[in-house]
């Protein structure tokens, strides 16, 4: 496309040669985003506030240089420096980076995100680069507790329903297991529902990583569970109510109009506290339909998704084992609380990338997410190599054997060969008249591209001549 412009000063004509790539007709948000309206209303909360900010964080640091009084103390001094110097980044990163693909409750609290993400993987490459004693006694100036073997606990055990020997008790297996990690369970495949968006890849995941428990006892204890504890309490009870929970939740908010007013064209007080707590809500809503058997390249990104999502959970596990925290830690409670809201980001921009034709580029969030989780892995693979490398018993082994090469013969008769038939019988199924038409309107297809990359190294031609010229 050539446009023409005039230079008011002169009178002179340029000629503006628009060689980018042309944008497809479709839409992606207006057509997936729906019933969303906005008053367009600004508030104080709304602001950028960087020039605030900049003008406290000065005062902040005038105050330490010349009014605080200098301790004497080293590693007292160095715990602050590198607090003070991760608190600037977050101040930097909050008020300049910018805005994601979530804006409730607020754009800044997305940003703070991907800023603690950051330095949570600048903290794991700094580990990586230490020794398993020398990382694990490092967590001591975190918590003094830290830095001592886990006690042994056991796992398993007697996986009676009813235990006969118990007359005053014969169901205490079961009120055992019904501790702290049962409403994890539940509340976080919930969560995860509403992250992915799709009922059948939460199940998927739920079972495949129940029967990633199974593979990996002979390794982590705590992987020992007995079979009603993997399968009814674990797969059917908490993991199926809170992927049920979730699904219920997605059609709400598909359904829901979203009307957003300014808080202070609400005239009552009723309509203003609902329109706060709305404010915890989401801004609009998307249906994520990842459709994985619609093409080869699709199907490998969603198998890529949950190997990705499998290897998260069993980071957390793993890094518990060789970083020697026990399970109630807030290391523990605070990197699931990240992953969370990173975890929720980076699944919305992955699926854009899958389904939006404009969006070219893997996602901000989602590259330092990836990156956390491979991180995580070369931190566990190094500090306890011997325990992840423990041979599979043999039925393990022979399952996945089995269970891979399945996978595998059904990828290629899906996209390869069942593919092929279907274009075949449809091509079959064509009148003589159709099947006519369709060759015309292949040939004019060829014909339109071929004259329209013609145009475009013509029009290549004729700006390298005239740049040319001009030099």
């Amino acid at each position: 496309m050539m446009h023409v412009e005039k230079d008011n000063s002169n009178g002179k004509q340029f000629e503006h040669h628009n060689l980018q790539r042309v944008s497809t007709v479709h839409d992606w948000e207006s057509y997936k985003i729906k019933d969303v309206f906005d008053d367009g209303t600004m508030t104080f909360f709304w602001q950028a506030h960087t020039l605030t900010v900049l003008f406290l964080l000065t005062c902040a640091l005038i105050y330490v240089a010349f009014f605080e009084e200098t301790s004497s103390d080293l590693e007292y001094n160095v715990k602050r420096g590198i607090i003070s110097c991760i608190l600037v980044f977050l101040l930097l990163g909050v008020t300049q980076i910018p805005d994601g693909p979530f804006r409730r409750p607020h754009p800044a609290l997305w940003r703070f995100v991907f800023c603690i993400s950051i330095v949570y993987e600048l903290a794991l490459i700094f580990i990586l680069f230490q020794t398993a004693d020398d990382a694990r006694q490092l967590l001591k100036h975190v918590d003094k507790s830290l830095g001592k073997p886990l006690s042994e606990k056991k796992y398993g055990g007697n996986c009676l329903l009813y235990d006969a020997s118990h007359p005053s008790d014969p169901f205490h297996n079961i009120w055992d297991k019904l501790d702290i990690f049962v409403p994890t369970h539940f509340f976080g495949w919930w969560i995860k529902t509403l992250m992915l968006r799709d009922w059948w890849i939460c199940t998927v995941m739920s079972i495949m990583f129940e029967i990633l428990e199974y593979t990996l006892e002979h390794q982590l204890p705590n992987f020992s569970e007995c079979w009603w504890d993997h399968w009814l309490m674990d797969g059917l009870i908490c993991n199926g109510l809170g992927i049920y929970l979730g699904t219920l939740t997605l059609k709400y908010l598909s359904m829901k109009p979203y009307h957003w007013r300014g808080l202070w064209t609400i005239p009552t007080y009723k309509g203003k506290l609902k329109r706060i707590a709305a404010q915890f809500g989401p801004y609009s809503w998307i249906e994520f339909d990842w459709k994985p058997t619609s093409s080869l390249t699709r199907w490998l990104c969603v198998l890529g998704l949950i190997f990705m999502s499998l290897l998260l959970e069993l980071n957390t596990f793993y890094l518990k084992f060789v970083l020697w925290l026990e399970p109630p830690h807030m290391l523990n409670i605070l990197r699931l609380i990240l992953m969370v809201f990173a975890g929720a980001v980076s699944v919305r921009e992955y699926f854009q990338l899958l389904d939006d034709p404009n969006c070219k580029t893997f996602g901000r969030q989602s590259w330092v997410t990836v990156s956390i989780v491979i991180t995580e892995f070369l931190v566990i693979a190094k500090f306890d190599f011997e325990t992840i490398t423990k041979p599979l018993p043999t039925h393990i082994l022979y399952f996945w054997i089995f269970a891979l090469f399945i996978l595998f013969l059904w990828t290629v008769w899906k996209f390869f060969f069942a593919h092929k038939l279907s274009s075949d019988k449809k091509l079959e199924d064509l009148s003589p008249n159709d099947k006519e038409d369709q060759f015309k309107d292949q040939n004019e297809t060829n014909t339109i591209i071929e004259k329209e990359n013609g145009i475009s190294n013509l029009r290549c031609r004729n700006i390298q001549n005239s740049l040319d010229t001009h030099t």
